[in-house]
């Protein structure tokens, strides 16, 4: 079973930061992308930020200058770092794998279960 765990999540006040960690799924063929996507309530699934094997990063414009995606191969941990959070930033967010990660979910090979952020002002 391929296992992506998200922790980290929580509530915060505008302007606080959070840093989400996923562990796993450990090595996939052709799925070596990681990205972050998020929900929320009555809305679609879109996608935060993706990272590749060697620290390609990318990100969506609205958190480009607030959150930062890194990752540790050795552990097998992806982060998304958090700043500045704002109210338009609660949602549901999920870790995810691929064979690539453009900033669309059906690019998505592998989920995990996902993990609330909420912020209020």
């Amino acid at each position: 079973q391929v296992q992506l765990v998200e922790s980290g999540g929580g509530s915060v006040q505008a302007g606080g930061s959070l840093r989400l960690v996923c562990t796993g799924p450990g090595y996939i063929h052709g799925n070596s992308f990681r990205g972050w996507f998020r929900q929320a309530p009555g809305n679609d699934r879109e996608g935060v930020a993706v990272i590749g094997y060697g620290g390609y990063t990318e990100y969506t414009d609205s958190v480009k200058d607030r959150f930062t995606v890194s990752r540790d191969n050795a552990k097998d941990i992806v982060y998304l770092q958090m700043n500045n959070l704002k109210p338009e930033d609660s949602a549901m967010y999920y870790c995810a794998a691929g064979r690539a990660l453009p900033l669309n979910p059906e690019w998505v090979s592998y989920w995990g279960q996902g993990v609330q952020v909420t912020v209020s002002s």
